[in-house]
C-alpha cells in the first residue's frame, strides 16, 4: 500500500498541474481575427487600406501649397495654419501671400531665410497661374501626375478626393448600419403583424428607382455634402435589414432567448443584450461591400456633374475631366486606377471577413482552418 501510494500522489499532482497550467479558451472573437489574418489577400488589403486612408487624413500636411513653417528675418510663421499677407515677406499688396509666386519664393529663400514645404506644393484647389505649360500638363518633375484643365494638381487632387469618398462611405455606412439593425430586430423579433407591415413598407420602399430620384433631388436642389449624405442614407439600409430581420427570426425561439424571457427581461433588453450580439455575422460582413457600394454611388453622381459642388475633388469628378479631355490621357488613368484599387481593397477584405465568419470553420482548432 506504501509503495502506490506516491505513484498515486504524483499522479493526481501531474494532471492537476495540467489543468491549473492548461491555457484558457480564446474567445469567438480572437478565433475569428486569427482566422481572418490567415486571409492573406484580405489582411494585407486592411492594412494597405488602412494606411492609404491614415496618410489622406494627413493631406494638409503632405500636399498643399503653402509651407509648413517659414523663418523670415529672425522671425518665425506657420503658413499652413494661419494665412499671412505679402506685406509680411516683402511683397507689395495686402493680398494673402502666394508661396507659388517666384518673387515671394525668392525672399523666403534668400540669406537668413528659409521655408519647408510639404513633398507636394500644390492643394488640391491651387492654379498654378506661374507654370511653364500650358493646361492640362502632362506628369513631370513639379506636377507628378500631372495638371487637369484648370492647372490643378492631379496627384492633390486624388489624394483629398480619395479622403472625401472614404468619411462619406464611412458615414453612410454607419447610417446604413444603424437603419438595418433597427428595423430588421424589430421585425425579426416581434414578427407577426409587425414584420408583415414592416416588410410592405420596406417592399415598397425598395421598388423605387433610387437612382432617378438622386438624379432629381440632386438636380432641383444645391448639391451639398449633406444633402447627397441624406439622399444616400435613404437606400442604403435595406439590405442589411432583411439579413438581420432573417437573424432574428431564427434566435428568437432558441432556449437562451426562452430563459431571459422567464428571469424577467424585456423585449428590448433581450434584442440588444442577447440575439443582436448573436445576429452580428451578416453586420460585420456587410460592412466593407457597403463602403464599396457607397463611394460607387458617390463616384458615378460626381461623374454625372450631380455630386458634390466644385471646386471639392471627387473621385467621379476626375473621372468626368479625363473624359472631357481624352488627350490628357494622365487623369483617366489616375482617377481610374485609384477607384479601382480602392474597390478591390474593401472586396478583399469582405470576402476575408465572410471566410473567418463561415459557420462552417468555427469548428475548426484555434490555429487551424484557413
Amino acid at each position: 500500500m506504501s509503495s502506490s501510494t506516491p505513484a498515486s500522489s504524483s499522479t493526481a499532482w501531474t494532471t492537476e498541474s495540467a489543468v491549473v497550467t492548461q491555457a484558457p479558451s480564446p474567445s469567438p472573437w480572437r478565433r475569428t481575427w486569427w482566422r481572418f489574418r490567415q486571409q492573406r489577400l484580405g489582411y494585407w488589403s486592411l492594412i494597405i487600406f488602412g494606411a492609404l486612408f491614415v496618410i489622406s487624413l494627413f493631406g494638409e500636411l503632405l500636399a498643399n501649397d503653402r509651407p509648413l513653417v517659414v523663418r523670415y528675418e529672425g522671425h518665425y510663421y506657420f503658413p499652413i495654419v494661419k494665412d499671412y499677407s505679402e506685406l509680411v515677406f516683402g511683397g507689395d499688396f495686402p493680398a494673402r501671400a502666394n508661396y507659388l509666386d517666384p518673387y515671394i519664393r525668392s525672399r523666403l529663400e534668400s540669406k537668413g531665410n528659409f521655408a519647408i514645404y510639404p513633398p507636394n506644393h500644390y492643394h488640391y484647389d491651387t492654379i498654378d497661374y506661374f507654370a511653364a505649360h500650358p493646361f492640362p500638363a502632362p506628369p513631370s518633375a513639379t506636377n507628378w501626375l500631372g495638371t487637369d484643365q484648370f492647372g490643378r494638381d492631379v496627384l492633390s487632387r486624388l489624394l483629398y478626393g480619395f479622403r472625401l469618398s472614404v468619411l462619406m462611405a464611412l458615414a453612410l455606412t454607419v447610417s446604413g448600419v444603424l437603419l438595418g439593425v433597427l428595423t430588421g430586430a424589430v421585425q425579426g423579433f416581434y414578427g407577426g403583424r409587425t414584420d408583415l407591415i414592416g416588410q410592405r413598407l420596406i417592399e415598397i420602399w425598395s421598388s423605387m428607382p433610387d437612382l432617378y430620384l438622386l438624379i432629381i433631388f440632386a438636380s432641383i436642389f444645391e448639391p451639398t455634402l449633406w444633402l447627397l449624405f441624406i439622399l444616400l442614407s435613404m437606400f442604403g439600409w435595406l439590405v442589411l435589414s432583411d439579413y438581420v430581420r432573417a437573424e432574428f427570426l431564427r434566435n428568437r425561439s432558441l432556449d437562451y432567448v426562452k430563459a431571459a424571457r422567464t428571469m424577467g427581461l424585456t423585449n428590448w433588453q433581450i434584442m440588444w443584450r442577447h440575439v443582436l450580439p448573436n445576429s452580428l455575422t451578416p453586420v460585420i460582413t456587410f460592412l466593407p461591400f457597403r463602403m464599396s457600394a457607397a463611394i460607387l454611388s458617390l463616384t458615378s453622381l460626381d461623374f454625372l456633374g450631380l455630386g458634390v459642388p466644385p471646386p471639392t475633388p471627387s473621385l467621379g469628378e476626375l473621372l468626368q475631366e479625363g473624359k472631357n479631355n481624352l488627350d490628357a490621357w494622365w487623369i483617366s488613368i489616375s482617377a481610374f486606377s485609384a477607384l479601382v484599387i480602392t474597390l478591390l481593397l474593401l472586396t478583399f477584405m469582405g470576402d476575408a471577413l465572410r471566410n473567418a465568419l463561415d459557420t462552417r470553420m468555427r469548428g475548426s482548432a484555434f490555429g487551424g482552418g484557413k
